[in-house]
């Protein structure tokens, strides 16, 4: 897998990869991360594609998942 491009962002750290003809798009946020893939056929433009995919909505519900994860991983960690 190799790093094809990060993309600046102010509350996560979003990196792109090439991997067996595939985007990998990794969302971070703390110790959390969300990842997308996405086949390089499916997008004429490349890496200007996976930019546009990443919406204010699109990374708004990246933020609501990380949220619900956090609270999942939280609540499980307290009953150890």
């Amino acid at each position: 897998m190799r790093v094809l491009k990060e993309i600046p962002h102010h509350t996560f750290k979003i990196t792109v990869f090439g991997m067996n003809a595939k985007f990998v798009i990794k969302i971070e946020w703390g110790q959390f991360e969300q990842t997308f893939k996405i086949s390089e056929l499916d997008l004429t433009a490349g890496l200007n594609d996976v930019e546009r995919l990443l919406t204010d909505d699109f990374l708004r519900n990246c933020m609501i998942r990380f949220r619900e994860m956090s609270t999942d991983f939280n609540t499980s960690f307290k009953q150890l």
